[in-house]
């Protein structure tokens, strides 16, 4: 599936390795560079039918294994702690790089991409290239995806009922109401005003982060939104927090009955198949309504770039606010928003104890991924489950409409990808040591029994605060800090 879609490679391999490689062809006879990352085709699949490709034009073997997505970062953390070093490469969630870095076990890319010239780092959108691909002012990773959250609406079923793309959390609310129960497909079945993937052991935390972060962080990106930066207090234990948590939960009244069950795969379906009025998902639904099986929604699922909140937290007194020119400096009409980089994008990291020879190899190969000339085909094609995250990707729709985009869908998907990445407020996901116990497992199990009306708010959220202390205790609460200020660039 994915090769039909490459024709920029039909022109034949002499005519890539001219243009696109950093290295002279058959340099790496005789390499391998072994990859881990996550199951199945999205962002696995790119990576090995690329790597046939590199292969041909460098001599370098690309080997890719597939783990289950929890087992990514402990085999790769534990395969270059150790020493065994049977993985050269691990791509992964980007922010999960400041962790294995301050172990010592990422190879500096600085020396590399000095030495480089066909990735052109300024064509990558700033946050990606800042904050995705540095850690501590250095390049550690090369992105070859970028991820964060939007609100998608299906632009026809809102103007047949002449209601407005939602603005704040609340007219979310409110524009699901009005339209739940419609047949929005045609097949005399009712559907779903609000359609968001809240399985526990999954990514409903991801979800729960975009709906806190515009209610949470008002002065851009540095402020971050889950700790005090000084202290490493943890700012969950609020009424901007719980707001979020009521407002998330409230959405279920808008939802398919077995939500609470439902994994991003299974919202996916429901809204390929024309059954979801509004979702929270990441950048793909704009390439994925192009697929054979999305004949229904295609050109329809619109994207919003962030949607806000009138009210904000104020961190000294725990309390919500008004937006002000004080409380939300980057406030539009009143609104705060703050466009959440859920995950951050998938990215390469080296294995610092590899051997050189292999290290040239692997950092030629991950060039190769992050080129403009690769992955600006790469990211229009919704099954790869690559985003865009190049400035040169964002800057025209010829090649999305190429690619079979309508006209007014590609001037909606990245005008709105283009207004969130232009954001000086947008949020970042947790970068820090210890960040997937703080997330993946502390915040989704707390957050799984409060849907499940096991718990309380108010006891989700005094248990989550307990958790991120015990965390940040284990890890080293001055390590952390420092760690923070690393992850945000403070």
């Amino acid at each position: 599936m994915f090769r039909k879609h490459l024709t920029a490679l039909s022109v034949g391999a002499a005519a890539l390795s001219a243009t696109a490689i950093p290295a002279m062809a058959q340099e790496f006879e005789g390499v391998t560079v072994n990859i881990l990352t996550r199951p199945g085709y999205v962002i696995a699949g790119p990576l090995a039918e690329r790597g046939a490709d590199f292969e041909a034009l460098t001599g370098a073997k690309i080997v890719v294994t597939e783990v289950p997505f929890a087992e990514i970062f402990p085999k790769i953390q534990n395969d270059w702690a150790t020493g065994t070093n049977s993985i050269d490469v691990g791509v992964f969630a980007a922010g999960w790089g400041v962790e294995l870095d301050a172990a010592g076990l990422l190879e500096d890319l600085d020396p590399y991409v000095a030495a480089d010239d066909k990735i052109n780092l300024d064509d990558i959108a700033p946050y990606f290239r800042e904050f995705g691909q540095k850690v501590g002012g250095k390049t550690k990773l090369l992105m070859v995806d970028g991820d964060f959250q939007m609100v998608y609406y299906r632009t026809d079923i809102l103007e047949a009922a002449g209601l407005a793309p939602p603005k704040t959390w609340e007219e979310y609310l409110d524009v699901a109401s009005k339209i739940h129960g419609q047949d929005m497909n045609g097949d005399g079945e009712a559907d779903y005003g609000s359609c968001i993937f809240k399985k526990r052991n999954a990514q409903s935390y991801f979800a729960i982060q975009t709906f806190a972060a515009p209610i949470v962080q008002t002065q851009g990106t540095a402020q971050g939104f889950h700790f005090d930066n000084e202290t490493m207090t943890p700012l969950i234990n609020n009424a901007g927090w719980k707001k979020a948590f009521e407002l998330y939960k409230e959405t279920g009244k808008y939802g398919p009955p077995e939500e609470l069950n439902m994994d991003i795969g299974d919202t996916r379906a429901l809204f390929k198949a024309g059954r979801c009025g509004l979702i929270v998902e990441w950048g793909d639904p704009g390439t994925l309504q192009l697929d054979d099986d999305a004949s229904a929604i295609k050109g329809k699922m619109y994207a919003i770039s962030a949607v806000g909140s009138t009210e904000v937290l104020d961190r000294a007194t725990g309390e919500l606010v008004p937006v002000s020119d004080d409380s939300a400096p980057y406030a539009v009409d009143g609104i705060n928003y703050s466009p959440f980089a859920a995950f951050g994008g998938w990215a390469g990291a080296i294995n610092a104890k590899a051997d050189q020879k292999t290290k040239d190899a692997a950092y030629a190969f991950l060039s190769y991924m992050n080129q403009s000339e690769q992955s600006g085909v790469d990211v229009t094609i919704g099954a790869t489950g690559y985003n865009p995250y190049r400035v040169s990707q964002l800057a025209s729709t010829d090649k999305w409409v190429e690619a079979g985009m309508p006209q007014a869908l590609a001037d909606n998907y990245l005008g709105a990808i283009n207004d969130a990445l232009a954001n000086p407020n947008m949020s970042s996901d947790m970068k820090i040591p210890g960040a997937q116990q703080y997330t993946s497992i502390v915040l989704d199990r707390e957050l799984a029994r409060y849907l499940a009306d096991e718990i309380t708010v108010e006891e989700a959220l005094a248990n989550i605060e307990e958790g991120w202390e015990e965390i940040t205790e284990d890890f080293g609460r001055d390590e952390q800090i420092e760690a923070q200020a690393l992850a945000l660039g403070l």
